[in-house]
């Protein structure tokens, strides 16, 4: 049985390997009682020949299954399956059970070796699987708390989220501070800070504090289940050179076959024949680029990076220029208070006012001031929201406004003048008396422009900042993270033409972006990156790598990775293609021997588990972001 990198291993597969190794061991032992039997008893030869064909038996019954499997579904791992089984056949014609024996075993522990060798790519997928299935204490209508499965809940449910427990679904903090360790899934290692307000992945833990958290996604619909099926897509995809090998699977064989043919016809050497044969198996070769594919998408997911099919690996590493959208990708996506223009009370009652009147509300300025202060519950009474104007209270017995300007002047209160402010203006007043302007806007991600530094240092020194906000906004931001190019007030289609333009002019971009208006840029680009916790699902659809973690700095990492995988696998096709060009050579001229065939097959095996070690290496990449060099680096 022989089962490439990205084929996952159903249970009846299992154990059929299984009993394919058992035989192998059963087959050794009567090898070795053969060899023994020969030697104490060299006149009794027969006795060893039947010993050697049971044996040999033992091992030929699975490389035949396989053999006729791989003439019924013919693929590239199938020639390797044909090739030996060819062998075996033709050193039973000659009457070498000795090779007839030795050449299926030697495989048999060289593909089981292969199997625990390449990635643990299901390892690592079951181990994510097992973080989907979890208990959860959710709080029911009635307020009594019932645990339930994790596969109960449903968006709107309320969980209870105690200190050591795993968070069971996708939510948003209600109550309660905490530390979080999202490490399974964004490869964070330091803990973040969660309060009321802050989103949470499940499967992450809560390290500390007491939580109430309202599930917002769940099932494959939840952060968890999106990584678990792109790991999936990506284990299934083929690289393009697997894509280019198997298509040329079946002459590959026929010269093999003539070349094994005319070794035998020109040397009258059936060993060499058989070593031509052996030799020519292309394990190696085909292995080189799934198992490094495979190795750089684990890293990459276990760095918060989830790579949708594994050319993008290859893809990523030549683009030369980024393109990003603003709002939600170089910016939080959140508003804040830059400032406040005071003109009558102290400060902290009139953040605590705006808090409380903001509670009232889910507009994104409400939201935004009900995170200044803590807020007075039950201080309001007769609450209203005015459409687009903003909110209107009695607090504490007095007329209370938090809006726009418009409002106030329905209201007939005098406000001062309204200051001059790229992003939302809201006015608070108490009574008939003015209090204050609060002035918000986004915030640029802490990290966005050492992000977009290292993107520079990379070769990407072409970075545009592509936004449908105003051109005052657009520049403001640009020149914070360091971006010269700048296109505002873009439309949807607009954004899909600045990508085109881009490719037309011979750049190969790299377009990162959050938003539905995003969703025909990200296609057009090289390769779409999408900021996953806050993304909207048709952008996540669009994009070819998602950034769980919505830290910047991975733009990098994933380049790096991508660059050291081309190398990784470069290598790997080198070796594997001179490897076995070298031993067919070596078998074809007569060089390997009278026991040409084993040896060939050892050699054979020995190809193949270097070019999966090298693979291997690759997981031991490790991407410190928390150091000043915010580098992907290998111990």
């Amino acid at each position: 049985m022989h089962f490439g990198p990205g084929e996952l291993l159903s249970a009846a597969e299992k154990r059929q390997a299984g009993r394919q190794l058992l035989l192998a061991m059963l087959a050794v032992g009567l090898l070795c009682l053969a060899l023994i039997w020969r030697w104490w008893l060299p006149q009794q030869q027969v006795v060893s020949q039947l010993l050697l064909g049971c044996a040999s038996l033992l091992v030929a019954v699975p490389v035949l299954r396989e053999c006729w499997h791989s003439l019924r579904h013919p693929s590239l791992h199938g020639v390797t399956d044909q090739l030996i089984a060819l062998a075996m056949l033709a050193a039973w014609a000659s009457g070498d059970m000795l090779t007839a024996t030795l050449l299926p075993v030697i495989m048999i522990f060289g593909h089981l070796l292969e199997e625990r060798s390449v990635i643990g790519t299901q390892e690592a997928i079951a181990a994510l699987q097992q973080l989907t299935h979890s208990r959860a204490r959710r709080i029911e209508r009635s307020g009594q708390i019932s645990e339930v499965d994790n596969s109960e809940l449903q968006p709107g449910d309320q969980i209870e989220v105690r200190a050591g427990d795993r968070i069971a679904a996708d939510g948003r903090v209600l109550r309660g501070q905490a530390s979080v360790d999202c490490a399974p899934l964004t490869g964070e290692s330091v803990p973040q800070e969660v309060q009321a307000g802050s989103d949470v992945y499940g499967g992450a833990i809560n390290l500390d504090g007491l939580l109430l958290v309202e599930v917002t996604r769940t099932g494959d619909a939840s952060t968890l289940g999106r990584v678990i099926a792109l790991m999936q897509d990506a284990e299934h995809s083929k690289p393009p050179i697997t894509r280019l090998l198997e298509r040329y699977a079946g002459r590959y064989l026929t010269l093999v076959l003539l070349l094994a043919a005319l070794t035998w016809f020109l040397s009258n050497d059936v060993q060499a024949m058989l070593a031509v044969l052996v030799a020519a198996c292309p394990c190696a070769l085909v292995l080189s680029a799934p198992a490094t594919a495979i190795a750089g998408v684990v890293v990459a997911a276990r760095h918060g990076m989830l790579i949708r099919n594994a050319a993008f690996l290859e893809e990523l590493a030549d683009v030369n220029s980024v393109i990003l959208d603003k709002t939600g990708t170089l910016t939080l996506g959140a508003l804040h208070l830059q400032d406040m223009q005071l003109f009558s009370g102290e400060r902290q009652s009139i953040l605590r006012l705006a808090a409380t009147l903001g509670a009232s509300s889910s507009h994104p300025v409400s939201r935004a001031c009900s995170q200044l202060a803590a807020s007075d519950d039950g201080a309001l009474q007769h609450c209203r929201e005015l459409q687009g104007l903003g909110v209107i209270a009695d607090y504490h017995g007095q007329p209370a406004a938090l809006g726009r300007p418009e409002l106030f002047s329905q209201l007939g209160i005098i406000t001062p003048a309204v200051p001059e402010h790229d992003g939302p203006v809201a006015g608070l007043a108490l009574g008939e008396v003015f209090l204050a302007w609060l002035l918000l806007a986004d915030r640029v991600r802490p990290e966005a422009a050492s992000a977009l530094q290292e993107l520079r240092r990379l070769g990407l020194q072409h970075q545009t900042l592509l936004t449908g906000d105003r051109q005052s906004v657009a520049t403001a931001v640009a020149h914070e993270v360091g971006i010269d190019r700048i296109q505002a007030q873009a439309l949807p289609h607009d954004k899909l033409h600045c990508v085109q333009q881009e490719v037309q002019r011979g750049l190969r971009p790299l377009v990162v972006g959050d938003g539905i208006n995003d969703s025909l840029a990200l296609k057009a680009g090289v390769v779409g990156v999408a900021m996953g916790s806050q993304a909207a699902g048709i952008a996540l659809a669009s994009a070819d790598i998602v950034l769980i973690g919505n830290d910047l700095r991975r733009l990098a990492s994933c380049i790096r990775l991508s660059r050291r995988c081309r190398h990784t696998l470069l290598v790997n096709v080198i070796v594997g293609l001179g490897w076995t060009l070298a031993i067919v050579a070596c078998a074809a001229m007569g060089w390997l021997g009278a026991s040409g065939a084993l040896l060939a097959a050892v050699l054979h095996n020995l190809s193949t588990l270097f070019v999966l070690g090298n693979a291997g290496r690759l997981l031991r990449i490790h991407e410190p972001l928390h150091d000043s060099e915010q580098t992907v680096r290998s111990p």
